[in-house]
């Protein structure tokens, strides 16, 4: 377990998101993301993400279902603010923001102090649950002056009146997270896509910044999209068709894996893991065969002669750390 900055919230380093469950490009059926909830429970999975944008809604209804008959302080759960669900009686579907849902309600972005306060109220009512323990600022990309001046206060005044526990951000930018870091007092931040085997734009700053400061980081997207899972023609990274360069490098990254006896599923895992200011990584899944299969590649290892035939062909840097190295961690079991 790692706690989350100074706060007493800690999650399991393998952690469930649940936009998946939320029909997440794919309708599936109430049953399949209960047994995936389960599945993610069995296999020592704690930390359970979510947020009302998933299946606006529809994600926190069954998670809070799957997790209801588990003990409640056996488990942690985070939601978000920053899109508050309005009726909307638009009709059709809500395909276009990714989600196979019926459009019910439509998304408003809203990162006011009252904003903030309602949409954590409807998370709650959704969840069926009196508190969860970590909130974020959701995506605040193009509101980056509410999210400060008056979102992040909102979170700040929550968390000391204790009806959450931790706060933090979640972007798939590293820039304006480090800037949460240094001029923010939050406790974690959730960076998708940005430190994975093929982009390690938060090296750069979030996270020597998080380490200096004891902010700690949940990294998402390890897989950037599908690209690190299943590296292929056709194979999406960051949600678009993956660019040749990318492919490429996903392709040379495979070859080497198989040489070593490993897969890259299991090395792009034990990459994200390894930095010293991660305490978690946030793994996607929309069935208990996906949730098994991420949890027996997190805890395979991966040889130290992959990492060193990886940088002997340059396609990591030197300075990056990765497992065994002295500058990254030991993986605890989720």
């Amino acid at each position: 377990m790692h706690r989350l900055g100074r706060s007493n919230v800690e999650i399991t380093a393998l952690a469930l998101g649940a936009a998946g469950i939320g029909n997440l490009f794919t309708e599936i059926p109430d049953r399949q993301a209960y047994e995936t909830v389960g599945a993610a429970w069995d296999a020592g999975v704690r930390y359970f993400d979510t947020a009302p944008h998933y299946g606006i809604g529809l994600s926190e209804r069954r998670l809070g279902a799957a997790l209801s008959e588990r003990p409640r302080s056996a488990y942690t759960i985070s939601t978000k603010v920053g899109r508050r669900l309005e009726p909307s009686d638009a009709g059709g579907d809500d395909l276009a923001n990714g989600f196979a849902v019926p459009a019910t309600h439509r998304r408003v972005w809203d990162f006011s102090a009252d904003g903030v306060r309602r949409s954590l109220e409807a998370s709650l009512e959704r969840l069926g649950l009196d508190r969860v323990d970590v909130v974020y600022l959701h995506d605040p990309d193009d509101h980056a002056e509410q999210a400060f001046r008056e979102g992040y206060p909102a979170l700040e005044k929550l968390r000391a009146e204790g009806v959450v526990g931790a706060i933090g951000a979640g972007m798939n930018q590293a820039e304006m997270l480090t800037r949460f870091i240094l001029d923010t007092d939050v406790d974690v931040v959730l960076c998708a896509g940005r430190y994975t085997l093929l982009d390690q734009g938060a090296l750069t700053e979030l996270l020597p910044a998080a380490q200096e400061r004891g902010t700690s980081v949940v990294i998402g997207g390890a897989f950037n999209s599908g690209l690190l899972a299943d590296p292929r023609p056709g194979a999406t990274y960051n949600y678009t068709a993956a660019p040749p360069e990318m492919l490429d490098r996903a392709l040379a990254l495979n070859a080497m894996a198989d040489r070593h006896g490993t897969t890259l599923r299991a090395a792009a895992l034990a990459f994200c893991a390894a930095h010293p200011a991660v305490a978690g990584v946030l793994v996607g899944a929309k069935s208990a065969h996906e949730v098994r299969d991420c949890a027996e590649q997190f805890a395979a290892p991966v040889p130290a002669a992959f990492w060193q035939e990886v940088r002997d062909a340059d396609l990591l840097p030197a300075d990056v750390p990765v497992p065994g190295d002295q500058a990254s961690k030991p993986k605890e079991p989720s």
